[in-house]
Formats: structure tokens, C-alpha cells, sequence
């Protein structure tokens, strides 16, 4: 394993660099990737970045978030290679992965618990919060300057992966860290606006589709929503990440887990995992491939919903006594 002081010395002695976060990006990955950009800029390094999926239009705010290139725009081979947020390689998804057969040194910068440690250096540390917290903690290292654009980048990766600083991965030094960027220049009005004021019609619609289908066990400890391929195409949601929906479920009182399944196309199912805390939902869903944190999770599933359904319900109804 190495440190910070490791990936900070790294940096130093290289340039040339290319930015990688995992498919569907979210808060976390959006604000790492976008912080990391800002970083390496204000070192007078050359960089670039690449994403599978667009970014959601609630980080468009977000300095750098127009720069983010497509996998079809990559091109030429990338001297150094650093993935952010991502527990295996695979995490960029399969069509940007496979532009990336010949690349350079990697380094891998990230917080889950199952990391693959694929990198040639891999900075990974789970009792951190968010990668975006690991990379101000490298911009601490290096050291450089945290102008506002680096700030906000991280502050925004950091509330979310937090869940507004929520869950139990917030320690004391989190709030440390995010009062540090706060007098760097986050824009706190602008940010609470982006990341929560500004869901469009459509996220709505697709919000209202998920709470109907609610549905609890018998005990009331399991909560799951369901969204089929044909409700979201009928809406015309079919490409939204429907990121915030699933923690519905666990607003309800007595409830302790979580579920939004969702059929990304006929025969997959995406699974959201949410837990209160003392389920590891992680553990969960690395049971069908996928992985993420105690409290949030998910896993790709190929099946019918009903077939997926019972499965990981099974699986839940286990572990909760």
C-alpha cells in the first residue's frame, strides 16, 4: 500500500497525465476527477480527462466539467494514468477500458474496501470518505495551492459521498477538511442549488414512478423500489441516473435496508443498496459482483426482475435478525 506522500512524489517527477473515474459518475467520482484536474493544473502539469458516461447537468457548475472527454476523443498513448473512485479497472466501464490497452505508469487513488490495488502505485484507504478527501489531502502533500475551482470541486464530492455528512464514514477530520475548503472558496449557495434545487421534470417523474412501487417486508425492516425498462422509456428517463432516489427507502422509520432495482435494458438489472449502519451492504452485493461502502452499495444483474428480485431479497432477509 502507499501513501499520500508516495502519490504526491509521483506527481512531482511526472507529467502528461490522464484522468479516469468510474461509468455512471457520481458526486464522488465527478468531484475527484474534476479536483484532480484543478490540481494538476495549478502544478503546471498537462492533463486530461475521459469518462464513459456524461456527467450528471447538477455538477455542470463545476470548473472543468465542459473538458471532459468522450472515449471515442481519446487519443494517443497516456504517459501516466491515474483512475480516481474506482475499485477494479473495469469500474471506467468496458468501452473506455478497452482504449486504455496501451498505457503508461497507473496510478490508482481511491476508498473502497474491495480495491483490486490494479495500479502501479495505488493509494487506497477506506476509512476515508471520499476520494475527493484523499485528493486534498494530496493537495496538502504536494503542496498546492486550493484555489476556489479545486475547492468546490472537492467540497461537492465530498457532500455527496458523505450524504451531507451523514453517514458513517464522516469523521471528525471531514469536517475539518470541509471547513478548510470552505475558506479555499466554496460556493456554498451555488452548491446547495446544483446538488440539491435542481431536479428537472423528468427526475421527478422518474422519483414519483419509484415511490408507488415502494413495497416493505413483512417486518418492515426492508424496504425496495422497482423501475422497469418500459416505465423509464415511457418516461423518457431511460438515460438517468437516478442518483438521490434510492434513499427514500431508508427514510422510512424501522426500516434498515434499502433496495432500488432498476432494468437498465431487458435481462439486467441495476441494484441500489442502502443501509442505516448496521447492515454492511457491501458484503451484499459483492455477492453478486458488485461492491461500494457499508451503507451504500450496488450490483449489475443479469436476470429478470422477478428473478432478481428474490435473489437479493433472499440475501437480505438473511442477514437482518
Amino acid at each position: 500500500m502507499n501513501s499520500i506522500a508516495d502519490i504526491a512524489r509521483e506527481i512531482k517527477d511526472r507529467d502528461n497525465f490522464l484522468l479516469l473515474s468510474h461509468a455512471i459518475p457520481d458526486g464522488d467520482s465527478v468531484g475527484s476527477l474534476l479536483g484532480m484536474h484543478q490540481l494538476l493544473q495549478n502544478l503546471g502539469k498537462k492533463s486530461r480527462m475521459v469518462l464513459q458516461d456524461p456527467i450528471p447537468h447538477i455538477y455542470h457548475y463545476l470548473v472543468g466539467s465542459s473538458e471532459v472527454m468522450k472515449p471515442e476523443q481519446l487519443g494517443g498513448e497516456a504517459e501516466n494514468v491515474i483512475f480516481l473512485d474506482c475499485a477494479d479497472e473495469e469500474r471506467v466501464g468496458m468501452e473506455l477500458l478497452a482504449r486504455l490497452k496501451q498505457r503508461g505508469f497507473t496510478i490508482n487513488i481511491d476508498h473502497h474496501q474491495s480495491n483490486t490495488m490494479f495500479g502501479d502505485i495505488n493509494c487506497v484507504q477506506p476509512q476515508i470518505a471520499a476520494t475527493s478527501e484523499l485528493v486534498y489531502y494530496l493537495a496538502k502533500a504536494l503542496p498546492v495551492k486550493i484555489n476556489a475551482p479545486l475547492a468546490n470541486a472537492l467540497y461537492a464530492g465530498i457532500v455527496q459521498d458523505t450524504g451531507s455528512f451523514h453517514h458513517s464514514n464522516t469523521r471528525a477530520e471531514t469536517f475539518r477538511t470541509a471547513a478548510d475548503l470552505l475558506e479555499c472558496g466554496v460556493d456554498l449557495g451555488q452548491t446547495r442549488i446544483n446538488l440539491f434545487e435542481s431536479k428537472t421534470r423528468a427526475e421527478m417523474s422518474l422519483l414519483t414512478c419509484a415511490l408507488k412501487s415502494m413495497q416493505f417486508s413483512a417486518d418492515g425492516k426492508i424496504a425496495w423500489m422497482t423501475i422497469t425498462y418500459n416505465e423509464a422509456e415511457n418516461l423518457g428517463v431511460l438515460a438517468l441516473h437516478p442518483e438521490g432516489i434510492i434513499n427514500h427507502t431508508i427514510m422510512v422509520e424501522g426500516v434498515e435496508v434499502g433496495l432500488l432495482f432498476r432494468e437498465t435494458k431487458p435481462g439486467t438489472i441495476k441494484v441500489g443498496y442502502r443501509s442505516k449502519g448496521r447492515i454492511d451492504v457491501a458484503r451484499l452485493a459483492s455477492a453478486f459482483g458488485g461492491g461500494g461502502h457499508r451503507q451504500a452499495a450496488g450490483a449489475s444483474i443479469e436476470g429478470s426482475m422477478d428473478q432478481v428480485k428474490e435473489q437479493v431479497l433472499t440475501a437480505v432477509r438473511e442477514v437482518i435478525i
